[in-house]
């Protein structure tokens, strides 16, 4: 990281001073990075790498303490990775620990944290969203495996553009909100009802789970189309063992199909339902017990998560399996009914995710795979060879991971944490969430209008250090992109 003036003495390697911060400054959040830091270079030159039992990071950020949200540990890196960032949401801390949604670089460098104390995040990613991209997630508690809460629709400053909740005062759930070019939301909801009880032997005074969707128009928050799993799936296809509460189907993903049909994927019955827009009527069904498909023996799945069709025709599936976990991509002849296997990613540790996980064709044909119960996030390349492997953060799960192109701009000021003794002065800075600053430029001046360059380094990840001369008294930081364009200046800091 070549220095441009002597005034700045060397940069400093991230977190590599005892934390004794005198002065801070800046934003509290806001922005995003698609810029692999120093260390990112590095390891990415040396492909497969990493210590395997390396234990994932704690953040300890002299700008921004207040993000713990531990860091996933790369253990496998190979060239041939996809471009684009990895969006997480980490939760089921351990001891209250941080949670939130969370955009990486490729070696696991945190870009943007969103720590949400108390609530559970899933399903982080970029949409659509008025013709242009946009950050969505669901917040909220969970409650018999399902979620109560909203959705949240963010622009590139991560500053919210939309809430979003189920209507007709139900409880918007965890498993899916997707965006659709009708100006639209697909999200997933239940209710608890006694509905139907008398045809389950054995649950004269439980109740059953009604799995169930809606179609919101997101501008006006009008119900446009409720589905309900009880009116449209007999309690007989599940596998559920029968419980006081059922969760008979487990409603965890909706897809829009080439003809503008729907997709959905039920856990509790092994099954994919292909069902009427307008009416909601089951066209077919592929798994389960009542399958209108014939799968090869290899492409059965099992408690299965996020069914997807690709733009080939063929569809994904998170096969969540009964004691090993895969990512398929089936090959589905809907004319003679038939399936068979065309890929299956394996984690090499042979993981079995019990519940969540998802699969991502990325647009170079490489297979992004979220483990869901399993800490664990893969790209394979086509042919199933393992070009990268993450592990969260210490008893940390995410619902879904994806990997994206993403491009945000911070909504504040950057944040400078300063140290200062009698013989140097060591400078700090970050800006949660931006993805252009490449270069880092100390600053000195009476004002912000007379400020002038003392020197510069490369960025080297969310939190870049720099050593300084002692006698400046005065000292801002801007940050500039690839092309020496200013993108964001921090406070002026008397020191």
């Amino acid at each position: 990281m070549g220095l441009e003036l002597a005034n700045v003495e060397h940069a400093l390697p991230d977190r590599s001073l005892t934390r004794r911060a005198l002065l801070i400054a800046g934003g509290a959040s806001v922005g995003a990075v698609a810029l692999a830091s120093a260390g990112d270079r590095v390891r990415a030159s040396l492909g497969a790498l990493v210590d395997p039992a390396a234990a994932p990071r704690l953040p300890v950020y002299r700008t921004r303490p207040d993000l713990l949200i531990p860091a996933p540990t790369v253990t496998t890196l190979k060239p041939g990775v996809s471009p684009g960032l990895m969006f997480l949401a980490p939760y089921n801390a351990p001891n209250h620990a941080q949670a939130g949604a969370m955009i990486v670089g490729g070696t696991g460098e945190p870009i943007w944290e969103q720590p949400l104390p108390h609530l559970v995040t899933t399903d982080f990613r970029v949409q659509s969203f008025k013709g242009a991209p946009a950050l969505t997630w669901w917040q909220g508690i969970v409650e018999l495996g399902h979620g109560v809460g909203h959705y949240v629709i963010a622009d590139s400053s991560y500053r919210p553009l939309a809430t979003v909740n189920a209507g007709n005062r139900r409880a918007g759930d965890l498993h899916e909100f997707l965006l659709t070019n009708r100006g639209t939301a697909l999200l997933t909801t239940y209710l608890v009802t006694n509905r139907d009880l008398r045809a389950v032997h054995g649950l004269k005074d439980g109740t059953i789970q009604d799995a169930m969707f809606q179609e919101i128009d997101v501008a006006s928050g009008r119900v446009l189309l409720e589905w309900h799993s009880l009116d449209h799936i007999p309690i007989t296809e599940s596998y559920w063992p029968l419980s006081k509460d059922w969760d008979y189907v487990h409603l965890n993903s909706i897809e829009v199909d080439r003809d503008e049909n729907l997709l959905v994927s039920s856990r509790n019955t092994h099954t994919i339902y292909k069902l009427a827009r307008k009416s909601g009527e089951i066209i077919w069904r592929l798994g389960g017990k009542q399958s209108n498909f014939q799968l090869a023996s290899d492409a059965v799945f099992v408690w299965q998560h996020d069914a997807r069709r690709q733009s080939d025709g063929s569809i994904t599936v998170f096969d969540n399996g009964d004691a090993l976990s895969r990512a398929l991509v089936l090959n589905v002849d809907e004319s003679a009914r038939k399936v068979i296997l065309r890929s299956a990613f394996v984690h090499p540790s042979k993981l079995h995710a019990s519940s969540q996980g998802n699969v991502q064709v990325l647009p170079g044909g490489n297979v992004h795979v979220g483990w869901g119960a399993q800490p664990y996030v893969s790209e394979f390349s086509p042919s199933g060879e393992l070009l990268l492997d993450a592990k969260l953060g210490t008893d940390y799960v995410s619902y879904r991971s994806y990997r994206i192109p993403w491009s945000g701009t911070g909504a504040a000021e950057p944040t400078v944490a300063i140290e200062r003794s009698r013989r140097r002065l060591d400078a700090f800075v970050s800006w949660n969430g931006d993805t252009r600053v490449a270069r880092w430029q100390a600053l000195t001046g009476t004002t912000p209008q007379t400020l002038s360059v003392v020197g510069s380094v490369a960025r080297t990840g969310f939190e870049t250090g720099m050593r300084l001369s002692p006698l400046l008294t005065r000292l801002a930081i801007r940050g500039v992109d690839a092309a020496g364009t200013t993108v964001g200046t921090s406070k002026l800091l008397a020191v």
